[in-house]
């Protein structure tokens, strides 16, 4: 048992540990305003980036949170920033622009570097304004895109297909192909989120059962890599519900029937899941992107397609 001294000066070490973390809140509040960018340090990196940004850029940004970034960068350079982009390919861009806040507290330059730098090479050296860093790479992981699903949304047939193949058409209404049934049976462009990552992807909601929905697009080019990208949306890929069924993404060969790409996504697996084929030269080809499962319920899936020049040491 504790000595009555002991208990009696109890308090006092409490109000002592109090008043310790109330003081090292209070530095690192009057710290922290030196460690924040003005709106003058923003609109200066913006400046930077309106005069010296080529179309097809992007903006990084780290720490990835650093969001107030956002609203002074050129609407027409895209802004990345996610849990875990530090990582991301960005392979639609071919020159990155990294813009940090190296100073802020929980900021880890080494862990960045190790994630970002593979594959890129500094063009210039690193611009300060204020607290701010900016520089620019290459993107060695750059692969052009020859087309795009979410991109020629409007040209594609829509149809639920049975698997004697039946088919009920989804007319497009001058925003979606909407299908005969639930309102969240459609295929339009939109902004969605697969595991923290915003995505403009394809929404195709499984219809449920044997069936499939299927988007048909024409002239897609060969002799590219033709890559499926997809996931289930926002919180839902995460159960493990044994109820639930797994979602199947696929790309077929409109003309020969012959599976090109197929993704499965079990209950729990999330993220954006990939595959990639490379099409041997030819003529362009009609192709028929589509999804299925057998339970829909919580398969909220959002994919896209594209033709991609295939990777280096890869050839068709």
């Amino acid at each position: 048992m504790p000595s009555p001294k002991a208990l009696r000066a109890l308090p006092l070490v409490e109000l002592g540990a109090l008043l310790l973390v109330a003081l090292l809140c209070l530095v690192f509040q009057l710290r922290l305003p030196g460690r924040l960018p003005t709106d003058a340090d923003e609109r200066a990196m913006a400046d930077v980036l309106a005069r010296d940004a080529r179309p097809g850029d992007a903006v990084l940004l780290f720490p990835w949170w650093t969001e107030r970034a956002r609203l002074f960068v050129p609407p027409s350079v895209p802004v990345y920033g996610w849990l875990e982009s530090d990582g991301a390919d960005l392979s639609a861009h071919p020159r990155i622009w990294v813009l940090g806040q190296p100073e802020l507290p929980r900021s880890d330059p080494a862990a960045f570097d190790a994630a970002f730098l593979p594959g890129r090479k500094a063009l210039g050296p690193e611009s300060r304004l204020g607290p701010l860093s900016l520089r620019l790479y290459e993107n060695g992981r750059y692969r052009p895109r020859h087309w795009v699903a979410s991109e020629s949304a409007s040209a594609a047939r829509v149809y639920l297909e049975q698997p004697d193949g039946s088919r009920r058409d989804c007319p497009f209404d001058g925003r979606a192909h909407r299908c005969p049934g639930p309102p969240h049976l459609y295929v339009a462009p939109e902004w969605h989120e697969i595991f923290y990552e915003p995505r403009h992807c394809l929404w195709m909601h499984a219809p449920g059962g044997p069936q499939r929905l299927v988007a048909e697009f024409s002239n897609v080019p060969s002799g590219m890599g033709l890559r499926l990208e997809g996931g289930i949306i926002f919180e839902f890929a995460h159960s493990k519900d044994p109820r639930l069924s797994t979602a199947h993404l696929g790309v077929d060969d409109a003309a020969t029937g012959e599976r090109l790409l197929d993704v499965p996504i079990p209950p729990g697996r999330e993220g954006v899941q990939k595959a990639e084929v490379v099409l041997p030269p030819g003529p362009p080809r009609t192709v028929k992107v589509w999804v299925q499962a057998d339970n829909a319920e919580s398969r909220q899936v959002c994919l896209d397609v594209m033709a991609l020049e295939p990777a280096v040491g890869v050839k068709p």
